[in-house]
């Protein structure tokens, strides 16, 4: 677009671009823009940079505008950071850093972007044809047809809708169900054989109405005598395909539903096996409800499938394939006649197929939605009564339970044209074999007893392939079922197991980590960082929020592996080790303690499930949890509610702390274990950290720095490095990062004081005045 002349009329544009018309000269085309929401100081402040084919643009919060050539400028180069939530652009020349401008990483894409454009702007040195674009959005940048949203570059996939990993959406995927039915090939074999002769059974009673009709009945009409043992015959035969074909649909039922639910039974546990396996990163991209509904309702779904509606489907095939060569083998032309309508329903089932496959995968998505706010809404209750917001939480459940509604009403739109329309085929179908097989009797070539048993068998065809129709409905839904239940056993995950594992005899404790990186998706959380910590050191993170040192701890425990570098215990590469092996060597207390719901005894033994009793109580008393434990009605058998919420803060602090003292590890992580307790719970949890340290390597992260003192050393982090390490008095007298941190906090907690006691000298003001009151009151 070429921008000969300044637009006039800014309210035809969005307010972030107001401004930049002005800025362009004659010629000058704009390739993109991104807006910037923060400033130097890391406020929220509105801020533009844009991109043309001859420059960069800048407007600052205050509304200045600043200009660099980009064209033919040796050594300019547009530099991308991350840390902590927060996108850094720098723009630098020959190394010089001549400005830069922050913003969340919601803006993170469009910024990556700009600085693909940038670059290739230096490489082609000459003008490139542009766009306007809409802020932040740039215009040859694709939007998810979902949420609107831009796509990542050279990218189809949008980020905030891709929950699932992108296996053909087939009914084929049906077939790798084989994997769960091999065990079961022989009952499976046996189910196949009693559905061909249950079918076979239910053939013979419309053959018997051919003589039933033709020797019998209408020579009875005609006056003619009948022989008694040959109605009998007949009627016994009928009677007798009748009782053969009950006894074994119900056997091949009752055998066939058993195996669907073994089948469905291995299915829903490989799954969650598997579910289990996966690393941390998997489950910070899922929500609780869609797994669940996953695990539980798709599972549940297959095995119906299974066990009533693929067995139909096998039935209905052997049936109509059965009838047809009956028919055949009675009048070749008849039987033509009826497969008339057959193609025309084959075609309806493969139009209508793709359609209900995408719209039950999109049911699938939505009632992830419903189950979500459910997970959501349930465990968080206390919360929401404590915000008083019961009508907001309905209100969203009602919003995504409509969303579902409409989404089924736009499915069964399809699907109710569909099923009317197979029934009517098949009815038309009927009339025509009526009209023909009523002018071959008129003509002599069949009699009224084959056009009957022709009648009957089209009968039962006709309703065969009309449920095969339906189950072209619920085939679909088994289909995307499978799918989400496939995308989660498809998913490899970051944390894979070494073929040849290292075997862990005795853990020293040593652990080096060299040049150490670590990315989220593209965001840069440690970088070249290097620390060795000797067996039974116990070392203080220190850092501000976001600094790295949580990530740090995680990667020491393998939640996630390493980018780049390495870290090895005992001089081994812990990715080498058995996953399971090494973490039974670890422990961990975290600020926010989780509980199961279960006996105390229970979560305290959670590591270590065959410890005695006497094992429980010594780790409870060495965690000073043994006291209140005993207090309570059931003492160690006492239940927890769910995430124990029957018991306070520290006390489930001090199980958790009891939990990893069971396990007696060698490594031992304390990420915040205090900092959510009173001054005198923290006492008690200190207490008891003294005692869950003695002889381990630890490694204790701590905002209240005061709680790190008993540290041999202190490792201060920023931005995903180490800036300081040492000894809490020496790295005070250096009066560096970890002096400031600490003044800081010292400085804060004086300021509460005095805000305190300016508040004790308040209240005690107003009291005051309260007593003098009533005394005057009182004494008039």
């Amino acid at each position: 677009m070429q921008h000969n002349h300044p637009v006039d009329d800014s309210s035809l544009i969005d307010p972030a671009l107001a401004g930049l018309y002005s800025q362009l000269t004659t010629q000058e085309n704009v390739l993109g823009t991104l807006v910037v929401d923060l400033d130097s100081q890391l406020h929220f402040a509105e801020g533009l940079l844009a991109l043309t084919d001859r420059r960069l643009l800048a407007r600052s919060a205050t509304g200045e505008w600043s200009s660099w050539p980009c064209v033919g400028v040796k050594g300019l180069e547009l530099r991308h950071f991350d840390h902590a939530g927060v996108g850094t652009l720098e723009l630098q020349e020959a190394g010089k850093r001549l400005a830069g401008w922050r913003f969340t990483l919601g803006a993170n894409v469009q910024a990556l972007r700009l600085v693909r454009l940038f670059a290739q702007q230096q490489a082609l040195g000459r003008e490139a044809p542009g766009v306007l674009d809409a802020p932040a959005v740039d215009g040859d940048t694709a939007l998810c047809p979902e949420c609107d949203l831009p796509l990542p570059p050279d990218s189809e996939e949008c980020p905030a809708c891709a929950r699932e990993l992108h296996t053909p959406p087939s009914t084929w995927v049906l077939l790798r169900l084989w994997r769960f039915a091999h065990p079961y090939r022989h009952q499976l074999l046996a189910g196949f054989l009693l559905t061909l002769a249950s079918t076979a059974a239910t053939l013979v009673p419309p053959y018997l109405t051919i003589p039933l009709m033709d020797d019998i009945l209408i020579p009875f009409q005609n006056g003619q005598h009948i022989e008694p043992w040959k109605v009998g015959a007949l009627l016994g035969g009928l009677l007798g395909a009748a009782l053969l074909g009950w006894a074994l649909n119900w056997a091949r039922t009752y055998l066939l539903a058993l195996v669907s639910e073994r089948i469905g039974a291995d299915l829903r546990t490989a799954t969650f096996d598997h579910l289990l396996d996966l690393s941390l990163d998997y489950f910070g991209g899922k929500r609780t409800g869609d797994l669940m509904a996953r695990i539980g309702s798709e599972t549940d779904r297959i095995c119906v499938f299974l066990s009533l509606h693929a067995l139909d489907f096998a039935t209905d095939v052997l049936m109509i394939v059965m009838t047809a060569a009956i028919l055949f083998s009675i009048n070749p032309w008849l039987a033509l006649v009826t497969l008339l309508p057959l193609p025309f329903i084959a075609w309806m089932i493969h139009v209508v197929r793709d359609k209900l496959r995408t719209g039950f995968e999109k049911i699938d998505r939505v009632w992830s939605d419903v189950t979500n706010v459910l997970a959501d809404t349930i465990p968080g209750i206390r919360v929401v009564k404590a915000f008083a917001q019961e009508k907001r939480e309905a209100q969203r459940f009602r919003e995504v339970n409509q969303h579902n509604l409409a989404v089924n009403d736009k499915l069964n739109k399809t699907w109710s044209l569909f099923t009317p329309t197979v029934s009517l085929l098949t009815e038309i179908g009927l009339l025509v074999v009526w009209a023909f097989g009523i002018w071959l009797v008129s003509r002599q070539q069949i009699t009224v007893g084959v056009l009957t048993a022709f009648i009957a068998y089209i009968g039962r065809f006709y309703t065969r392939l009309d449920s095969m129709s339906r189950i072209v409905s619920v085939t679909q839904k088994a289909a995307a079922g499978a799918k989400r239940i496939f995308d989660i056993l498809d998913h490899v995950s970051n944390v894979p197991e070494t073929a040849n594992p290292v075997k862990i005899e005795a853990l020293q404790g040593r652990i080096d980590m060299k040049n150490l990186g670590f990315r989220y998706g593209n965001r840069s959380v440690i970088r070249g960082l290097d620390l060795q910590i000797q067996p039974g050191e116990m070392i203080g993170l220190v850092g501000h929020s976001g600094s790295g040192k949580s990530t740090l701890v995680n990667l020491i425990c393998r939640f996630y592996d390493v980018t780049d570098g390495a870290i090895q215990v005992d001089g081994t590469d812990i990715r080498r080790f058995g996953v399971a092996d090494y973490r039974r060597h670890i422990g961990l207390v975290l600020q926010e303690p989780f509980l199961f719901f279960g006996t105390i005894a229970e979560n305290i033994a959670y590591g270590k499930p065959d410890a005695t009793r006497a094992e429980i109580v010594g780790a409870a008393r060495a965690a000073h949890a043994h006291e209140f434990i005993l207090r309570l009605a059931q003492g160690y058998d006492s239940l927890v509610g769910e995430r124990g919420q029957g018991l306070s803060g520290g006390e489930r602090q001090r199980i958790s702390i009891a939990r990893a003292l069971l396990i007696n590890p060698r490594i031992l992580i304390l990420d915040e274990a205090t900092s959510s307790v009173d001054t005198e719970t923290e006492k008690e949890i200190q207490r008891a950290l003294d005692n869950l340290v003695q002889g381990r390597t630890t490694i204790a992260i701590a905002h209240r720095l005061s709680t790190l003192r008993k540290a041999d050393r202190l490792v201060v982090m920023d931005r995903g490095q180490v800036v300081e390490v040492g000894p809490h008095d020496e790295l005070m007298a250096r009066q560096g990062a970890y002096w400031r941190l600490y003044e800081a906090q010292a400085r804060q907690v004086d300021s509460e004081a005095g805000d305190a006691g300016a508040e004790d000298g308040r209240i005690a003001l107003a009291t005051a005045q309260i007593a003098h009151t009533a005394q005057h009151a009182g004494n008039p």
